[in-house]
């Protein structure tokens, strides 16, 4: 073994380089925490440079449901769990709330004795890279929804305010650019596809809610924000059968629209099922895409509040007590839309949010 070991350190860094480019990338993550010789091999730039031009290495579901250390990712490939540490991060009391284009964003305070930490105040945003352990810490900023996309472009919304952050600028010291938000009640479910913001407002009392969906421009030379209510008249007919949409971000220009779909009319009406909706920006047509099956249902029936996250053809399910994830993945080759996803980490009890992470090696924060 040790001569293999030998032969193995002596072959020039290029070769290897070459072999390795080879495996694929859950292999080369496991063979990372070989050793430091390992370690150091498959981080160099050459190496990640050799490998950035493959697809998506990763297509993984993140999970959490309270501040933690480490990182839980679903492989919904190998249908396995994948756990990340965060310890690279100066922080002991992280929150990942938002990925896009290879990063996590995590909200994270400064309570350890790190001199980083230190110099933090108030609540930070955290961009990382778990995979290349590389990370950003962004201006202190007031906590919201996270909103993210390729460019690195941040908004936070919040209830009276909007918080945009453009990540063309090389200048970590660059401040947070505030603007009044506009919004006729607190936002829910917001999303960003291109340059426009989605997001759904409750525009109706709190004993019977009446909610509504509102887009907004959003671009780097952004000044004020001013949200338009989408009108068409089969929209209120939607919201109407649902009882406390979310939406969540579709293919292309699309949205998906999930609730429970209401029994009657009536205030506080039972549901008998949860209905998946999806909305064409193009056209404004609705059409049904979804709708989980009664057995499964039941679960959520009895568990109460649900949250929902994904996007594209796959729309997690978490609920409180139920122990296990409900799964509607319109792209499964085996025609198997609704599933179980079992297993999670911890005592399985709590209310998880979560959002799916695409790992690359070569994103930088």
């Amino acid at each position: 073994m040790e001569e293999e070991e030998v032969l193995i350190y002596n072959l020039p860094q290029d070769t290897l380089h070459k072999i390795f480019s080879t495996l694929p990338f859950r292999q080369i993550i496991f063979c990372r925490s070989l050793s430091k010789f390992f370690n150091h091999l498959l981080t160099t730039p050459s190496f990640l440079n050799l490998i950035s031009s493959t697809p998506p290495p990763l297509n993984l579901l993140t999970i959490h449901h309270k501040k933690s250390t480490t990182l839980r990712f679903f492989d919904l490939d190998l249908n396995d769990w994948i756990h990340f540490p965060l310890n690279f991060l100066p922080f002991s009391s992280l929150l990942p709330v938002a990925s896009s284009d290879g990063l996590i964003y995590l909200w994270a305070e400064g309570i350890n004795n790190s001199p980083i930490s230190q110099t933090l105040t108030t609540t930070s945003l955290v961009s990382c890279n778990p995979l290349t352990r590389q990370f950003r810490i962004h201006p202190p900023c007031p906590p919201g929804f996270v909103l993210v996309d390729s460019v690195n472009r941040i908004m936070i919304l919040t209830e009276f305010a909007i918080y945009y952050f453009s990540g063309d600028s090389n200048d970590s010291t660059h401040g947070w650019q505030k603007l009044s938000s506009n919004l006729p009640s607190k936002p829910r479910s917001p999303i960003l596809i291109e340059d426009s913001a989605y997001v759904l407002c409750n525009v109706g009392s709190r004993q019977r809610s009446e909610w509504k969906l509102f887009s907004c421009c959003v671009t780097s030379a952004i000044s004020h924000v001013t949200w338009s209510r989408l009108t068409r008249p089969e929209c209120g007919v939607v919201f109407d059968i649902l009882k406390r949409p979310q939406i969540v971000r579709g293919v292309g220009n699309k949205i998906l629209i999930i609730g429970s779909l209401k029994s009657t009319f009536k205030l506080n009406p039972p549901c008998s099922t949860i209905l998946i909706l999806r909305l064409d920006l193009g056209t404004m047509e609705w059409e049904e895409v979804g709708r989980m099956p009664i057995e499964m249902f039941s679960y959520f029936q009895d568990a109460g509040e649900f949250k929902v996250f994904g996007g594209g053809d796959r729309v997690f399910f978490p609920a409180k007590r139920i122990g296990k994830l409900a799964l509607w993945d319109r792209s499964d080759s085996k025609g198997d839309e609704w599933r179980w996803i079992d297993n999670i980490p911890g005592k399985g009890d709590g209310l998880y949010r979560g959002f799916v992470f695409e790992g690359r090696f070569n994103a930088l924060p």
